[in-house]
């Protein structure tokens, strides 16, 4: 009779976690937040670039929040952004398959980022999940708010 374990910390952490990026300008100072919970923990992170777009923050935000965990978890993660939902659920199974190529033929842009998204979503079971932005979802605004703290980190450092 095969045995099962019934250590808990065999189980995967369970992370609900909630992204956003801002930029001031597009291109221009960017800023991208991320709010990670796990049961009663909640961990807030934020950071930023000078000259950049708000797509690229929408990504980073989702990376560095995925990376922000040292071990493989299953993650439900809400992000605002259609271009990173649709990036990972319609489109990222195409680019890979015609090497990094839109259906236009067409360089994707960002690969940089969607390839190290591919990597670091790898790594955990990720649920998607699409959230209106400015809309009240109390984690989405909290992620705002971090994203515009980023921006505002940047411009101090300018």
């Amino acid at each position: 009779m095969p045995q099962t374990s019934t250590d808990p910390s065999s189980e995967p952490a369970v992370v609900e976690i909630w992204t956003d990026g801002a930029c001031k300008g597009n291109p221009g100072p960017g800023g991208w937040g991320a709010l990670l919970r796990s049961g009663s923990h909640e961990r807030e992170l934020f950071g930023g670039e000078a000259g950049t777009t708000n797509n690229r923050m929408e990504l980073l935000a989702v990376i560095e929040a995925l990376r922000a965990l040292n071990r493989p978890c299953a993650v439900t993660l809400h992000v605002d952004s259609t271009y990173v939902m649709h990036g990972m659920t319609r489109w990222m199974a195409g680019w890979k398959r015609n090497g990094w190529l839109t259906g236009e033929k067409k360089p994707v842009k960002n690969k940089d980022l969607w390839t190290e998204l591919d990597t670091q979503v790898g790594r955990h079971t990720v649920t998607w999940v699409w959230v209106k932005g400015h809309a009240g979802d109390p984690g989405n605004e909290r992620a705002d708010t971090l994203a515009n703290k980023g921006v505002e980190a940047v411009r101090a450092r300018v």
